[in-house]
């Protein structure tokens, strides 16, 4: 397991991708699967950086860990911000005229489309997200 402690900030994107694109490269991990996420962690520690320590900046964990058989890769974004259950929130009626649908959604939408599999949990005053992404046998 790899993990990089960082500020939660929009200015932190990119160093949190190059992270995890740096554990996927030894993984020879398939540029289709790569750029599916690396728009979830776009959308993930956006979210965080924008909205857990709202007004202020806190610290945002990010944890790469490699499973095997079949071979997955499980990304884990930790904060002690507000509690929020991204995993909640209704699915977007996507088939609604765009002037009748609401802000919002689409992001975590996507993220649950793409990925195998996302969880939440907030323990020990932490919001604690999950994705897991298999890199090869299967998958979106």
């Amino acid at each position: 397991m790899k993990e990089l402690s960082i500020d939660a900030t929009i200015e932190n994107i990119a160093p949190v991708t190059d992270f995890v694109n740096g554990e996927l490269a030894a993984l020879n991990c398939p540029p289709k699967v790569q750029r599916q996420i690396d728009v979830a962690i776009d959308e993930l520690f956006g979210n965080i950086a924008q909205y857990a320590y709202d007004p202020d900046v806190g610290p945002a964990t990010v944890r790469v860990e490699v499973m095997e058989e079949p071979l997955a890769v499980v990304i884990t974004f930790i904060d002690h911000g507000m509690p929020y259950d991204p995993l909640s929130q209704e699915a977007p009626d996507i088939h609604a005229p765009l002037e009748a649908r609401q802000a919002g959604g689409l992001g975590i939408f996507l993220v649950r489309k793409t990925m195998d599999d996302v969880t939440y949990e907030y323990k020990n005053g932490q919001n604690i997200l999950k994705i897991k992404k298999r890199l090869a046998g299967g998958g979106i």
